[in-house]
C-alpha cells in the first residue's frame, strides 16, 4: 500500500504518455507549440510498464492515460494492452482531445480501456477553432459517436472561459445528456504557457449561469473525485471542478508520471523527482526508493490558495 505523510491511500496513477498535441489550445499551451524533448529522455512504454507494475504490485488501483495528447503517440493502445494483461482488475482510463478516436476507439477498448474523459469546450465550429488553434470539431464529435458504438464510457470535461462559452453551457448540456455522458464544467487554472488574456469563471457563477435553465441540487461524491456532483430534477447529472478550494486535497489519491520520466506529487505543485535514469539502467529498486520519496514529500494541499501560477504547463503532466 502506498501511503503519504498526510495518510492518504495513493491508489491512482495518471500518465502523460507525450508532451505533444495536435492542438495549441489557449488554456494549456502557447500558439507556438512546445520544444520537444528527445527521444533518449523519454521512457519508453517498456519502461513505464515496469514502473506501473511496481505501482500495482503496492496497491494502485487506477491507472489513467493523459497527454498532451495521448494519442499521438505511436502504440498508445498497445501500453493499454499490456497494462490490462498485467492486471485486468486495474480501472484503466485516458483523457484525450477526441480527435483520434473515430479510428482508435474500438483499438483502445479492444486493449482493456474501460473509460474516456474528452475535451469538448464549444459546440460552435469557429470558436472551437479560436481555443484551439486548430480545426477539428467535427473529428471531435465523430470521436465521441465511435467511443459510444465501441462500448466506452464517456466524460466530457468543459474548460469555463468567460466571454468565451459561457453562453453555451445549456448546449453542452443537452448535448452531453443525449449521448449519455457526464459533463464536468471546470475552472480554468492558471499556468504560464497559456494565453494571460484568458478570464476564468469561478464555481458559484458557473452554477448561477446553470441555474438560469436547470433546477438542480448538490449530491454526494467520491470523496477522492475533484469532481462536485450535481442531480438535475429531469435526473441528469453534471460535475463541477473548482481546483482553486483545495476542498478535494485532503483526500487526493493520486500521483502523476510525465513521459520523461518526472514523477510528480500534485499537478499544481512544481516539485519531482525523475525516475528516468532509474529505468533506462532497469534499476527498479531506486525507482521504488524515488517513488517513496515522492510519496513523503507530497503536499498537503495545492497551490492555487497561494495565488501563484504553475510554472510546468499540464500538457507535461496530464492536467
Amino acid at each position: 500500500m502506498l501511503i503519504d505523510a498526510y495518510g492518504r491511500v495513493i491508489d491512482y496513477l495518471r500518465i502523460s504518455l507525450t508532451q505533444r498535441c495536435n492542438f495549441r489550445c489557449q488554456y494549456c499551451m502557447p500558439e507556438s507549440g512546445v520544444e520537444l524533448g528527445k527521444h533518449e529522455n523519454m521512457l519508453s512504454h517498456e519502461e513505464m510498464f515496469e514502473f506501473v507494475k511496481i505501482c500495482i504490485d503496492n496497491g494502485i488501483k487506477k491507472v489513467r492515460i493523459s497527454g498532451g495528447e495521448p494519442l499521438v503517440r505511436k502504440g498508445a493502445e498497445d501500453f493499454i494492452a499490456m497494462i490490462f494483461a498485467y492486471a485486468p482488475h486495474i480501472d484503466l482510463a485516458m483523457t484525450t482531445n477526441g480527435y483520434f478516436l473515430k479510428s482508435k476507439a474500438q483499438a483502445l477498448k479492444n486493449a482493456g480501456l474501460k473509460r474516456l474523459n474528452i475535451s469538448l469546450d464549444t459546440l460552435d465550429n469557429e470558436k472551437f477553432k479560436q481555443i484551439a488553434r486548430r480545426d477539428g470539431l467535427e473529428q471531435v464529435l465523430e470521436g465521441i459517436e465511435a467511443a459510444k458504438s465501441a462500448g466506452l464510457g464517456i466524460k466530457l470535461n468543459t474548460v469555463a472561459i468567460k466571454g468565451f462559452n459561457d453562453d453555451e453551457f445549456d448546449a453542452l448540456m443537452s448535448f452531453a445528456a443525449a449521448n449519455n455522458a457526464q459533463i464536468r464544467f471546470i475552472e480554468y487554472m492558471e499556468n504560464k504557457h497559456a494565453n494571460p488574456e484568458l478570464k476564468s469563471i469561478r464555481a458559484d457563477e458557473i452554477l448561477s449561469k446553470i441555474a438560469t435553465f436547470k433546477n438542480f441540487k448538490e449530491i454526494t461524491k467520491s470523496p477522492q473525485s475533484p469532481s462536485r456532483l450535481f442531480a438535475c430534477d429531469d435526473g441528469y447529472i453534471f460535475g463541477l471542478i473548482n481546483p482553486h478550494q483545495c476542498d478535494f486535497c485532503t483526500t487526493c489519491n493520486r500521483i502523476r508520471l510525465s513521459s520523461e520520466g518526472l514523477l510528480i506529487p500534485c499537478l499544481y505543485f512544481d516539485e519531482g523527482k525523475s525516475i528516468l535514469a532509474a529505468m533506462k539502467k532497469g534499476d527498479l529498486a531506486s525507482a521504488k526508493q524515488i517513488l517513496a520519496d515522492v510519496l513523503a514529500n507530497k503536499p498537503e494541499k495545492n497551490r492555487w490558495q497561494e495565488n501563484q501560477i504553475s510554472e510546468r504547463g499540464f500538457y507535461q503532466t496530464g492536467g
